[in-house]
This record gives C-alpha cells, sequence and structure tokens, in this order.
C-alpha cells in the first residue's frame, strides 16, 4: 500500500522535521458515533491529574453544543475548564484554529497546555483530520498526531458499525478502541462486538470501560503505527436521512410529561434515534438534569449542580433518522395536553 509521501525525506505526517518530535504538540483524535460515550470519556480523563495542561477542541454535527456545554460549563467559544485545561469549539478551519491556540499560548491569553484532544462529531470522518496533519507543513511543523482513539457502546455497537458507513471508517481508523458502556449492556454484549471490531481493524488496542474510566496512561501512550492513509477513497458524506434538530422550551418542563413522551417515541421509533441528549429545566430542580437516549436505551437522568453558562432553557438536540422536528414537537403537545 503506497503512503501518503513516497519521497525518503518526508515522514507519516508530512516532511520530515528539523526539530526533534518532542517539542511539537502531541494530539489525540477521539472518535466514536453518536451516543458511544466520548464526552463521558474526556470528561473523566480531565479530571485525573494526567489530564490537567489539555486543550479539548469540540466538533458538534448538532445545531446546539450539548457536548461542548458539558465539558466546558459555558457556551463561549474558549473557556476555562478545571484542572488547567481550556476548551473550544470550532466555528471555522481546523488549521486557524490550532494556530490560534497556539498563538494565544505563547502570548498568555489562554493558559498553558502540553497537549490537544480532538472530539469530533458522531457522524464525522476522522480521514480529513488526519490528512489535514499530513499534508499541512505548517501544522507539521507544530504538531504530531499521537494516538486516534474510537468509542463505542458495547449494546448497540455491533448493529451501529453495520448500518452506518461513518461508524465503520471511525473503527477502521483507530489506533485505540474502547467499548463503551459495558455495565448497561447484555453479558455477552463485550465479546460479540470485540469480534466485530477485530474484523474491521485487527491492529488495534481494544479495552473496555465503565463511565468512561480507563487508566489514563493508555490514553497518553504513543501512537505504535504509521497513519498510512489513502485505504478509504470515497468521499466522507452523512447519510441522507439523517437529521438533527433541538427542542427548546423556556418554561420549567414536568418530568412525567417529558418522560411519557420519550417512553413513547422510544417505542415508536427506538431504532431511529440515534442520539438525544440535552438539558432539561425541570420543575423542582434547582439545576440542569442531562438526558440522553441512544435507539432504545436511556440513560439514568442526572442533575447537575449549575446551569453551563446560566442560560435556564431546556434544550434537547435530536439526531435522528427519518425523524422531522415537526413530528416531534406534535408528539410531546399530544402528551403534554393529555397529562394535563
Amino acid at each position: 500500500m503506497l503512503k501518503l509521501f513516497p519521497s525518503p525525506t518526508a515522514g507519516p505526517f508530512g516532511r520530515r522535521l528539523r526539530r526533534e518530535r518532542g517539542s511539537r504538540v502531541p494530539v489525540t483524535v477521539v472518535t466514536g458515533f453518536l451516543g458511544a460515550g466520548k464526552t463521558t470519556l474526556l470528561r473523566h480523563f480531565l479530571g485525573l491529574p494526567e489530564g490537567a495542561g489539555t486543550a479539548v477542541i469540540v466538533n458538534e454535527f448538532g445545531e446546539t453544543g450539548i457536548d461542548n456545554a458539558l465539558l466546558c460549563n459555558s457556551s463561549d467559544n474558549i473557556a476555562l475548564l478545571g484542572n488547567g485545561c481550556l476548551c473550544c469549539t470550532v466555528r471555522s478551519d481546523l488549521q486557524v484554529t490550532l494556530h490560534r491556540l497556539v498563538a494565544d499560548r505563547e502570548r498568555g491569553v489562554v493558559p498553558y497546555f502540553g497537549r490537544i484532544v480532538i472530539e469530533t462529531s458522531g457522524l464525522a470522518d476522522p480521514l480529513p483530520i488526519l490528512t489535514t496533519f499530513a499534508t499541512d507543513r505548517a501544522l507539521g511543523g507544530e504538531f504530531h498526531v499521537e494516538a486516534v482513539i474510537a468509542v463505542i457502546a458495547a449494546q448497540n455497537g455491533a448493529g451501529t458499525v453495520e448500518n452506518f458507513m461513518e461508524a465503520r471508517r471511525q473503527i477502521i481508523l483507530a489506533d485505540r478502541i474502547v467499548i463503551s458502556k459495558t455495565d448497561i449492556a447484555d453479558e455477552d454484549a463485550p465479546l460479540v462486538l470485540t469480534r466485530t471490531l477485530r474484523d474491521l481493524n485487527p491492529r488495534a488496542h481494544i479495552i473496555e470501560a465503565v463511565a468512561g474510566k480507563v487508566d489514563p496512561q493508555w490514553i497518553l501512550a504513543e501512537r505504535t503505527g504509521e497513519f498510512t492513509g489513502g485505504f478509504i477513497v470515497d468521499p466522507a458524506i452523512h447519510t441522507d436521512d439523517i437529521t438533527s434538530f433541538t427542542l427548546i422550551e423556556d418554561e420549567p418542563i414536568a418530568w412525567d410529561t417529558f418522560a411519557r413522551a420519550m417512553e413513547t417515541l422510544i417505542a415508536l421509533r427506538g431504532p431511529d434515534l440515534l442520539r438525544v441528549k440535552g438539558f432539561l429545566n425541570v420543575a423542582g430542580c434547582a439545576g440542569p438534569v442531562v438526558v440522553q437516549f441512544v435507539q432504545h436505551l436511556a440513560h439514568p437522568p442526572v442533575e447537575l449542580d449549575c446551569w453551563p453558562g446560566g442560560d435556564r432553557t431546556s434544550r434537547v438536540v435530536f439526531i435522528a433518522r427519518n425523524l422531522s422536528k415537526g413530528q416531534v414537537k406534535a408528539l410531546f403537545a399530544a402528551v403534554r395536553a393529555v397529562a394535563v
């Protein structure tokens, strides 16, 4: 298989560098399909001493940045995290964002960071990101991709990689794979999924995780192989029938009404709910209630201590297949009318 750069003076990520690899900023790409648990994995890592001094770049597919808010507790473009970290949302070209972060670090505008983690959208093909580092000389001089980590849910993972091209690409390009949510999966689900993952990517290191808890050294370890690229040649396109929309409610909502509406939606269209995730201003609760659903799987709701950014609006992002915002709003309105 031909490498991207056949020249003997070129490395796997562009032209050979004059300075040592260690002087460049290491980059870890965290990928995985919708609802796989990428944000949970990152939150746990950033809460550990090993996660200190990390810059996080979040790329969301949905119109509302729920994952970014969960990570950085702010709606600002660049926000401070705990543990000496910072977070930003990509609203422009990746190269521009990376160079700006380094320039701001050198000028003291943002806290010092020694590594960068890029959390891709659940529908993202990581190949263009890796190709960017491989073909951009300026990026190659400042950064090196240390590892690509794919996260996949134990219960639905086998079906996800079978049904979605994006999920297969994420697994194929990964150096390491985290099988998540094993505690809420069937007992044999991780083993069955592992066989599927081995068929797609026999070279990747695979580990299981509960609540995103993995050894931080497993995340920080340097990449052992080279990214050769070129083995997926068709362009990255999203499945045409996948849509994203946000339901917003200004007034506090009754939990029973929301729960009953979601139960009905799951019963009728569970396989098409690729991810439902958001904050609810539930009547009687001081902080926001985080809800998440992936197909037929409903995660236990969690109440946070405070609202990210102070905005108390309920906002729930739906990423679904063959399901419109109007249909979901009509269902919620009908359940609310019956409940009243």
